[in-house]
This record gives C-alpha cells, structure tokens and sequence, in this order.
C-alpha cells in the first residue's frame, strides 16, 4: 500500500521510525514536505526525534536537534536519520545542513532526495564536503509516497490530484435527486476525512454546492488547521449563505465571466475569486491546477459531482481515485463520471489497481491511470 492516513506499524528502525515521525506532519506542515528525523547516537540509542511543525516553524532535523539537547545528549559524531534531504538554502528558516554540520553530526542517512530545484542535492553535498558520510536510499518509497504532493508540486508545478467518490456496487453516487446521504458507512466516511486530512486544498464544483450545500472541511479526524476549501464555479453561481463559505475565509473559487454582483457578494463573505477562463467559456482547468501549484498547494481532494470529475478525467488531470464501494444496489441514479458514450471499449479510460482495503462494511479502492498525466 503506497499512501495511506497515519496508521504506520510499530517502527522497525529508525528510519521507519523517522517516517512514522514523518506522518504526524500531515496536515501540519504545508505547503513544507512532511519530514521526520531521528538521531542515534555513539551508543546505538535514539537521542533525538522531531518532525516539521508549521510553515516557517522548525524542520524536522532541528527539533531532533532540539528534542537531543533538552534531554542533555551529545550528538557529536551521531548518526541522523532523515526520511528527505536536509535543505540547503535559505527560506523561511536556515538550512538544516548547516545546522546538522555545526552539530558535529557524523553521518547522515537520506531516504529521498530533495526535488526542490533549490536543494536538489545540494544540500547532501553541503553535508559530504564538511566531511559527514552522506548515505541514500533507505525507505526511498515510503518518503516519497509520503510526500507525493510536494513532488508533483516541484517536478510538474501543479498538485497531485485525488478524486475521492463513494459508489454502490452498481456505480451509482447518488439517486437520480441527487441525494448521497449516506451510501457508504461512518467508518469510510471517517476514513475519507483522514484522506481529506492529507490535502492542502479540498476542491469540488458549484452543482455539489448547490445541491449537496457541503461543508467541505475534516471534523472526523483531528487537524491542526484546515485545508484551502475551492470551488470550480463558471458563473459565479455560488450563494453567499453556503456552508462552504461558513466561517469566512480560506475559500478560493474559480470563475470563468465575471459578474460584479455576485463577486461583491462572495467577497463580502471572505471568497477569494480568480478568473481562468477557457475558450469554452468555462473555468480552464489545467491552469487552475497550476495557479494551485504556485500558491503551495501539494494535494487536491476532489469531492464533485459527475460532470466536474467527468471534466477532470476527460482532459487527464486524475492522478489517483479514491473509490469507496459499498454492498449495495441502489439502481437508476447518478454515476461517478459523466464521460459521454464511447466507439469502443478500447477508448476506456484505464486503471491500475494500487490497494484494496476493507473499511468497515465498506471497500476502499486505490487506482492510479494506466497512462499516468503528463
């Protein structure tokens, strides 16, 4: 299983211990990587263990630094297990190699490199030529099916996109009404808001909105603080007393034509609204994505009805479906995506089942494009 909420096993090393560290940085530490770093000393003993806090808060190396010194350990000539590669500029705090170098660490463990064009090996580089033996590799998968956001982020400039839906066996989201409530049991929805947990940005469309009035939030799950909430809305169709707008702010919506009426009225409400029109008059979803990107966005959730996910899918921009089955048939109702009729079935959309995993009375399915987006 590649990407799962915080339910790691009992660490087996510190390594693994590093990245179960690492997961207590969800929905901490964005738009930072999740990051965590363990320190074992001279005697084999853990001496120091830390994970990133808030942007502009620590990284993970210096609260094991921390956490080493308050309990009054050495960590000279330690060896320091990090599940990313210590950065080496400076952003809104120092590098973290420079603060493992005057540490007078003497080895450093790398799961995964940085892709950050800032860091990109540099920072292993600053550590070898201060003369800290530079090791690599060790739980690179798990690192980077940790961080799957951040990497899409710096190597594609736009976040890793998850379209979650709950279905009946027979396909169905919802009755021809448009009620969805509830298809699946409490215990995938509960899983769903950890999910939800995972994401800088919770995204769905103005129909959902309209019909469904979500909150679009985690309650289910503890969380520091919560995701950006962004609404795909073409004609600034969203009412200003919508839950999702409830309390004001963290709300982003994308418009494709203005109306200085109804923009007046969301701003009133705290929404921020962007404009990316495409030349079918609708918002321009690929340049959402990127605009996500460039504000630190690293997941999208994608919670929306079947004519946004049909759109997402249809210009390949899925990344990953998180499909909840319940065992049930409900009939005539509403499907996952509105694709539109094919010549043949080897037009399919195609997916590689990635992890199948029971969630109450309920299945939890993992699947990634058979043609991954570019």
């Amino acid at each position: 299983m590649l990407e799962r909420p915080a339910t790691t096993p009992a660490p087996a090393g510190p390594m693994q211990e590093a990245l179960a560290l690492a997961e207590h940085a969800i929905g901490l530490c964005e738009p930072n990587p999740r990051v965590g770093c363990v320190i074992v000393g001279a005697d084999g003993q853990v001496i120091g263990r830390g994970h990133t806090q808030e942007a502009g808060d620590a990284h993970a190396e210096v609260m094991a630094l921390r956490d080493a010194a308050a309990h009054g350990a050495d960590v000279r000539g330690a060896t320091v297990y990090v599940t990313l590669e210590p950065c080496s500029h400076h952003g809104r705090t120092p590098p973290c190699a420079d603060a493992l170098i005057a540490a007078g660490v003497a080895r450093v463990v790398v799961a995964m490199r940085d892709p950050n064009p800032l860091v990109a090996g540099q920072g292993a580089a600053r550590l070898a030529a201060a003369g800290i033996v530079v090791d690599a590799g060790e739980g690179e998968r798990e690192a980077r099916a940790l961080n799957i956001g951040f990497v899409s982020r710096m190597e594609r400039g736009r976040p890793w996109l998850r379209l979650k839906a709950a279905i009946s066996l027979d396909g169905r989201t919802a009755l021809g009404d448009g009620r969805s409530q509830w298809i699946t049991g409490e215990a995938a929805r509960v899983d769903g808001h950890a999910w939800r947990k995972r994401a800088g940005a919770l995204l769905t469309g103005v129909g959902t909105v309209r019909e469904d009035d979500p909150r679009l939030d985690v309650r289910h799950v503890p969380i520091a603080r919560q995701p950006l909430r962004v609404i795909v809305d073409s004609r600034l169709e969203t009412p200003p007393d919508a839950r999702i707008v409830a309390p004001p702010g963290n709300v982003l919506l994308y418009g494709a034509s203005d109306d200085a009426a109804r923009r007046g009225a969301l701003e009133e409400r705290g929404v921020e609204v962007a404009f990316m029109s495409s030349p079918t008059g609708k918002v321009d979803l690929a340049a959402m994505l990127a605009d996500l990107g460039r504000r630190g966005i690293n997941e999208l959730h994608v919670e929306a009805g079947e004519k946004l996910n049909a759109s997402l899918l249809g210009a390949g921009l899925v990344d990953e479906l998180l499909v909840y089955v319940a065992p049930r048939l409900i009939g005539s109702g509403r499907g996952l995506a509105a694709l539109g009729p094919i010549a043949g079935l080897d037009q399919a959309l195609g997916f590689a089942f990635i992890a199948i995993e029971p969630v109450g009375d309920d299945l939890r399915l993992l699947l990634r494009p058979r043609t991954p987006p570019a």
